[in-house]
């Protein structure tokens, strides 16, 4: 089958509904929801052939932002155009995006509560045990060369020992892998494109028009911010933030929360360590990308700076705000990109610097699961250690006995006994709970 033709061509309501369902079903992260979509539009009605989602799957893995939306947001735009990409992306969001703000609303006003606190004492602990388990996947699948294995080394270094920006390490990646594409491909496993098959027109006024329209869409809300409440706002420091971040954001939900902690936390302040990890517990718990743990931070970063809104209302303009510029980016690399997929498929620096990329993020998942296990198993950090040292140092004395062990037994449910991400978080707040009373 060639692969401008789909498999079969369903009606726009017909659309809608099946992505309405997904939506609200797509729990288990990334990898889940690609399986789901994989099952219910190429095997099961036949929407996209194989090598249709195979060619795309890989397009939005060149992309900055949540893969298995914009994979959604794909296949619609091929069913529909651009009614049916809108509607895909959004039916893939929406749920999650209500469930998130509602435990949002939730943990804002019961964060202070000690039975609150136990619960999500456990939920942490089951959120390193997930960290380390994206970091094994990926690392198994990404670091088959011994310059991946570096590059991910460097990233992790660079992270960690060096405190070095997250987008500098993803750019700088992202430039060793364009490079090694060119001059010796071995070093990433590429594999050389062999299609013979002639190329399609250039679409220059497609992608013009999609980069006009919805760039104009990503930025309204934040001209909207700066003329009535001005540069300093929290709405405008949120929104600006966020966009950047759907900019840089390779690798994946763990690699921009490992962004989102050096800058949210250490920066900007808007929320604590422990804070972070409970906002990934949250979307790990609901369908749609685990991103909408952005909406989370958005949330709290507005509903803790409300003037002149009440908390609550500041709240709700911060996490709509926040998705808002979070997703919009992602319509419009699909709308500008998608005509030139076939393109892309061939342009072998491009899967270079795509490969290196994604051998960096297992270092920025690593140092990631590094600042989390640090956070969750002691309580205090040395103020007094060398200030030359890019990282506190914790008080051993600190060490969190109950976070240890619901962490240990979160690693054996996840990893050795194969149990699903839901049950380990359930499981782990259970045990969070019971172990309070100690």
């Amino acid at each position: 089958m060639e692969f401008g033709v789909t498999a079969s061509q369903p009606a726009f309501p017909a659309l809608v509904r099946t992505f309405a369902r997904i939506g609200c079903v797509s729990f288990g992260g990334p990898a889940g929801q690609i399986a789901l979509m994989h099952r219910e539009l190429v095997e099961e009605r036949g929407w996209i052939s194989e090598d249709q989602y195979l060619h795309a799957l890989n397009f939005c893995h060149l992309l900055p932002g949540p893969e298995a939306q914009q994979l959604a947001t794909w296949i619609g735009w091929k069913l529909h155009g651009w009614r049916g990409g809108l509607a895909a992306g959004l039916l893939f969001v929406i749920p999650g995006a209500v469930v998130i703000l509602a435990l949002s609303m939730l943990y804002a006003m019961a964060a202070q509560l000690d039975w609150f606190a136990a619960l999500f004492l456990g939920i942490k602990a089951a959120v390193l045990a997930v960290v380390v388990q994206a970091l094994l996947r990926i690392a198994g699948r990404a670091l088959d060369t011994r310059f991946k294995q570096g590059l991910a080394f460097a990233a992790f270094a660079g992270l960690t020992l060096l405190a070095l920006p997250f987008p500098l390490v993803v750019l700088g990646a992202g430039a060793l892998g364009f490079a090694a594409a060119a001059l010796r491909p071995d070093w990433l496993a590429l594999k050389l494109a062999t299609d013979p098959a002639p190329l399609p027109p250039r679409p220059w006024a497609a992608s013009l028009r999609a980069v006009l329209v919805w760039g104009a869409v990503w930025v309204a809300p934040l001209v909207l911010v700066l003329v009535t409440l001005g540069r300093d706002h929290v709405l405008w420091q949120i929104g600006v933030f966020f966009s950047q971040l759907a900019v840089v954001t390779f690798g994946g939900a763990y690699a921009v929360l490992a962004y989102m902690a050096q800058e949210a936390v250490g920066t900007l302040g808007w929320l604590s360590t422990g804070e972070m990890a409970d906002g990934l517990g949250l979307a790990e718990t609901t369908p749609g990308p685990l991103i909408l743990v952005t909406q989370f931070v958005g949330y709290l970063a507005a509903f803790r700076a409300p003037e002149p809104f009440s908390p609550l209302v500041a709240g709700l303009l911060g996490a709509v705000l926040t998705t808002w510029v979070t997703f919009a980016p992602c319509f419009l690399w699909i709308f500008t990109f998608a005509p030139w997929i076939e393109r892309l498929e061939r342009a072998v620096r491009l899967k270079g610097a795509l490969a290196a990329v994604t051998a960096a993020v297992v270092g920025v998942i690593a140092s990631l699961a590094l600042w989390f296990a640090g956070h969750l198993l002691f309580r205090q950090f040395d103020s007094g250690a060398p200030a030359d040292l890019p990282f506190d140092l914790p008080v051993w004395a600190s060490f969190d006995w109950r976070a240890a062990l619901l962490a240990a037994v979160s690693a054996v449910l996840l990893l050795r006994l194969k149990w699903g991400v839901l049950p380990v978080l359930a499981a782990a707040a259970s045990g969070g709970l019971v172990l309070a009373q100690f």
